[in-house]
C-alpha cells in the first residue's frame, strides 16, 4: 500500500494541473449559463418584436437589465462571502 501512496505522490501536479482544468472549465460553464440566463429574462422583458436591428430604447433596456443582474448578483455573492467569513453567523 506504501508502494502505492508513493506512485501517487508522483502524479500530484498531473492531478492538480487536472483539478485546476476541471474547476476553470466549469467556472466558464458558470459564468456562460448567467449570462443566458441574464439573457433570457432581458429578452423577455425588453424586446416587444424583433427586428433586423435593435433600436435605442431596446438596447438601452438591455444594457440596464443586464447592470441590474450583475450588481444584484454581486451584492449577494458578497454578503454570502461576509456570512462565511463570520462563521455563518
Amino acid at each position: 500500500m506504501a508502494e502505492l501512496g508513493g506512485a501517487d505522490g508522483g502524479r500530484d501536479p498531473a492531478v492538480s494541473e487536472l483539478q485546476r482544468l476541471v474547476a476553470a472549465e466549469q467556472q466558464r460553464a458558470q459564468f456562460t449559463a448567467q449570462v443566458h440566463n441574464f439573457m433570457e429574462v432581458c429578452w423577455d422583458k425588453c424586446v416587444d418584436k424583433p427586428g433586423s436591428k435593435l433600436d435605442s430604447r431596446t438596447e438601452g433596456c438591455l444594457a440596464s437589465c443586464v447592470d441590474r443582474f450583475i450588481d444584484t448578483t454581486l451584492s449577494i455573492t458578497n454578503r454570502f462571502a461576509q456570512i462565511v467569513q463570520k462563521g455563518g453567523h
